[in-house]
C-alpha cells in the first residue's frame, strides 16, 4: 500500500505542475504566477512552505527526545508572522519580484548582489536537507533504493518539479499539501493518542526531564527560537508570496490564516513525536535509529497501513512543498539579479523562463552535494536559518522602516552578520566558552556553551549595521534618481 500511495501522490504533483507549465510565458508568471493567487491558496502556499523539515523531522527529534518542553519551538514562527501580518499589505503594494528589489531600491546594486549570494549561502543548505528527508521515506517504500542514490532520487523529482511551472505548480500544489498536512497529521495523532491511553497515559510513560516544560534553559531557548524568528522576518518565500497575492488584503488575510495553521501543525508534530517516544519507553515500539525520522519511524511501525501511507505521504508533501519554494526563490533572484541585470538586460519573457530553469537545475545540483554533510536535522536547520537571518533580515527591516540606515552599513551588517554565523558554528563559540570556564565564570561559560550562534551573529550584524550607518553620510533619495521609496 505504501508504495501504491506516494507513486500516486507524486504523478499527481508533476501532472499539475506539466499542465500549469503550459500557462508560464513571462518571468512574472514563473515567479509571481502572475500575481494572482486568491486567499485560499496563498494561505495554503505559505502554510506549506514554511512547515518543512524542520519541523516534521527537525521539532520532531526534539519531541521525541525532550518531551514536553518542545512546544515551546513554534512560538518563535508565530511571533514572526505577527509581524509579516503587519507589513503584508505594505509589501504587496510595492510590486516588486524578490526581497533583493527591496534592498536594491533602498541601498543600491552592490547590496542587492550581496543578497543574492546570502540567500544562495542559506537557501542551499535548507534544500540540501529536504534531500535526506524525502530519501529517509523513500528509502523505506524502496528498500533497494538506499544511501546517496535514495537523495538523488528525491533531487531530481524535486529539480523536475520545481523547473516545470514556478510559482504557477507550486502555489497550487502546495495548497493540496496543506489540506493533506493537516488531514494526514490530525488522524496520526488522534490515533496514536488514543492507542497509548490518552495525555495521562503519555506523561506517565515519559522521563521526568521529558515531562518538564520549563526543561530549557535560558540560552537554548533563545538558540532555539531565535533563528527561525530571524528566518521568518526576512525569508524570501514568505515576501515572493506576498508579492504574488491578487491584493495587498489578500495578502493579509494569508498572513492571518498562516498564523493559526502553523501553530496546529507544528504542536501536532511535536505531539506526535511526544506519544512515539511514550510508546517506545512502553515498550511498544522499537527506537527509531535516527531520532529526526521518529515521525516516519512511526508511520511505518506503529500506525494502520492506510494510515501510515498517508503520514508518509504528508511527509512527502511537507518536503517537496519546502524544497520547491527554497530552490525557487535563489533561482528567481539569480535570474533577475545577476543573469538578467548584468549579462542579458535585454532578455526576453521566455529568455528568462528558460535561463529560470536551467537555474533550478544548477542549484538543485549544488544542494545535491551539500545533503551529504550531516544527518543532523534540527542543527542544521538552525544554521541555515542563522546564514541568512542574521545577515538579510537586519538590514532588509532597515531598508522598510529605518531611513538613516546607509549602504555601506547594510553591507557591513551583511558580511559581518554572515561571517560571525560561520565562525562561532566553526568552534568560536566553544573557545569562548573554555576560557571563561578557566576563568572561573562557570554560569556564564555553561551559557555560552549552550548558546546558538544566532544571538551572537545578529547582535554583531545590528551593531554594524548602526555604528557603520551612523558614521557615514545620510543616504540621499530622490524620485529623480530612481530609487523606489521603501
Amino acid at each position: 500500500m505504501f508504495p501504491a500511495v506516494l507513486a500516486l501522490y507524486l504523478l499527481a504533483l508533476v501532472a499539475l505542475g506539466a499542465r500549469k507549465a503550459r500557462g508560464v510565458r513571462t518571468q512574472e508568471d514563473f515567479a509571481l504566477a502572475g500575481r494572482g493567487l486568491s486567499g485560499v491558496v496563498l494561505c495554503g502556499t505559505l502554510l506549506a512552505t514554511w512547515i518543512g523539515t524542520g519541523s516534521i523531522f527537525g521539532n520532531a527529534q526534539k519531541g521525541y527526545e525532550d518531551g514536553l518542553a518542545a512546544f515551546v519551538l513554534p512560538l518563535s514562527s508565530a511571533a514572526g508572522i505577527v509581524v509579516l501580518f503587519l507589513l503584508a499589505s505594505r509589501l504587496r503594494r510595492m510590486e516588486h519580484v524578490t526581497v533583493q528589489d527591496i534592498l536594491d531600491a533602498r541601498f543600491g546594486v552592490v547590496v542587492r548582489v550581496a543578497g543574492t549570494l546570502t540567500l544562495l549561502a542559506g537557501y542551499l543548505v535548507i534544500v540540501s536537507y529536504q534531500y535526506r528527508a524525502g530519501a529517509a521515506v523513500l528509502e523505506r517504500v524502496v528498500p533497494g533504493l538506499a544511501g546517496p542514490a535514495a537523495v538523488a532520487a528525491v533531487a531530481l523529482f524535486v529539480v523536475v518539479y520545481t523547473a516545470l511551472a514556478g510559482m504557477l505548480s507550486v502555489a497550487y500544489t502546495d495548497l493540496a499539501n496543506g489540506v493533506l498536512m493537516v488531514l494526514g497529521l490530525g488522524a496520526a495523532l488522534a490515533w496514536t493518542l488514543h492507542h497509548a491511553g490518552g495525555p495521562a497515559a503519555v506523561l506517565e510513560q515519559l522521563e521526568p526531564a521529558q515531562r518538564d516544560p520549563w526543561h530549557y534553559g535560558p540560552a537554548k531557548v533563545v538558540s532555539y527560537l531565535l533563528p527561525a524568528f530571524l528566518l521568518i522576518l526576512g525569508d524570501a518565500n514568505m515576501y515572493q508570496r506576498f508579492f504574488s497575492a491578487r491584493d495587498p488584503l489578500t495578502a493579509r488575510r494569508a498572513a492571518a490564516g498562516m498564523f493559526f495553521g502553523v501553530l496546529l501543525l507544528d504542536w501536532m508534530i511535536v505531539g506526535l513525536a511526544v506519544c512515539a517516544a511514550a510508546l517506545v519507553h512502553r515498550g511498544e515500539l522499537s527506537a527509531p535509529a535516527n531520532s529526526g525520522h521518529t515521525i516516519v519511524h512511526l508511520a511505518f511501525e506503529a500506525l494502520p497501513a492506510g494510515l501510515g501511507a498517508v503520514l508518509c505521504a504528508t511527509v512527502l508533501a511537507v518536503v517537496v512543498s519546502t524544497a520547491d519554494s527554497y530552490l525557487l526563490s535563489p533561482a528567481s533572484a539569480v535570474v533577475r539579479d545577476l543573469y538578467q541585470r548584468f549579462l542579458r538586460p535585454q532578455a526576453d519573457g521566455r529568455e528568462l523562463v528558460r535561463a529560470s530553469r536551467w537555474v533550478v537545475a544548477l542549484l538543485g545540483a549544488a544542494a545535491l552535494g551539500l545533503a551529504f554533510t550531516s544527518e543532523r536535522f534540527f542543527e542544521v536547520a538552525l544554521f541555515a536559518y542563522t546564514l541568512y537571518g542574521a545577515a538579510i533580515t537586519p538590514p532588509l527591516l532597515a531598508a522598510l522602516f529605518w531611513k538613516r540606515a546607509t549602504t555601506a552599513g547594510a553591507l557591513a551588517s551583511m558580511v559581518v552578520g554572515l561571517g560571525s554565523a560561520v565562525a562561532w558554528h566553526v568552534g568560536l563559540g566553544a573557545r569562548l566558552a573554555e576560557a571563561l570556564r578557566a576563568g572561573g565564570h562557570a554560569q556564564a561559560a555553561a551559557f555560552v556553551g549552550d548558546l546558538d550562534a544566532a544571538l551572537p551573529a545578529v547582535l554583531v550584524s545590528l551593531a554594524a549595521l548602526v555604528l557603520v550607518s551612523l558614521l557615514g553620510a545620510p543616504r540621499v533619495t530622490t524620485p529623480a534618481a530612481g530609487t523606489r521609496r521603501a
